[in-house]
């Protein structure tokens, strides 16, 4: 798991540091604003990290099923998707609140209410080979996940006085789906985690675009041919940025 540490994201890193900064100074927000920013920002996160996986709900459609409405003619997996998808990040909302440790059990946790169409897979590590299409790189082979899984959280963790919150978050998106532990919903809860960690260091959430989607499936592709982690960190220090000029230009 060992990686070329990316030098020139110096710069973005000083910019949203102080782009953070900005927010603060601004804060707190009222009780109703947080809510209002939430429930907007569950629609579109969990309409575009579902679609990003081949969910066929529109946005529209998703902040229906959000609502408790069933869509005519659309599969029932898909609305477990989206409300699996709600009760994940509820939950994360709650881990940030109560400042709970980052550890294997969280992420089976968040993996279990993401897929809660397949109850006998839910926060258990895959027992079969996998293979992702188009991908540069082969996830190992089911014996070896728990032990990657461990190491990966200890890696995580001794970078969390060495490396910006940017860079280390991104890093661990690139490793845990490289390791792509659970057989479905590897995606939904490695973009949850991310969230989890930007929030618990005080950023906003960001939603990672379904128009996106190239880029970032390149970005892994990137990471595993040259073992660059450059343009994950790069591509969630854009989303960061903008979530950050989006929040202080609503409050000022």
């Amino acid at each position: 798991m060992e990686y070329k540490n990316t030098k020139g994201n110096t710069d973005i890193f000083y910019v949203i540091d102080e782009k953070k900064k900005k927010l603060d100074s601004l804060r707190p927000l009222t009780a109703g604003e947080v809510e209002r920013l939430r429930e907007e920002f569950l629609v579109e996160f969990t309409y575009n990290s579902n679609a990003i996986e081949g969910n066929t709900l529109t946005i529209q459609e998703t902040a229906m099923v959000l609502e408790g409405i069933t869509i005519d003619k659309k599969p029932l997996k898909e609305h477990l998707e989206v409300i699996g998808h709600k009760d994940a990040f509820e939950y994360v909302l709650h881990l940030v609140h109560d400042k709970v440790p980052f550890s294997e059990r969280i992420i089976k946790e968040i993996h279990s209410l993401v897929l809660m169409d397949k109850p006998q897979d839910k926060g258990v590590y895959r027992s079969v080979p996998v293979r992702i299409m188009g991908a540069a790189y082969t996830p190992p082979q089911p014996y070896l996940v728990p032990i990657q899984m461990e190491q990966l959280i200890v890696k995580y963790e001794e970078m969390r006085t060495i490396t910006h919150i940017i860079e280390r978050i991104a890093l661990f998106h690139l490793l845990f789906e490289g390791v792509h532990p659970f057989i479905d919903g590897n995606g939904r809860t490695g973009r949850l985690i991310l969230n989890l960690e930007l929030m618990k260091e005080g950023f906003p959430a960001i939603n990672i675009k379904y128009i996106d989607r190239r880029r970032y499936y390149d970005c892994f592709n990137s990471y595993y041919e040259t073992g660059d982690a450059g343009k994950m960190i790069g591509m969630v220090a854009e989303y960061v940025v903008e979530m950050l000029d989006r929040y202080v230009g609503m409050l000022e």
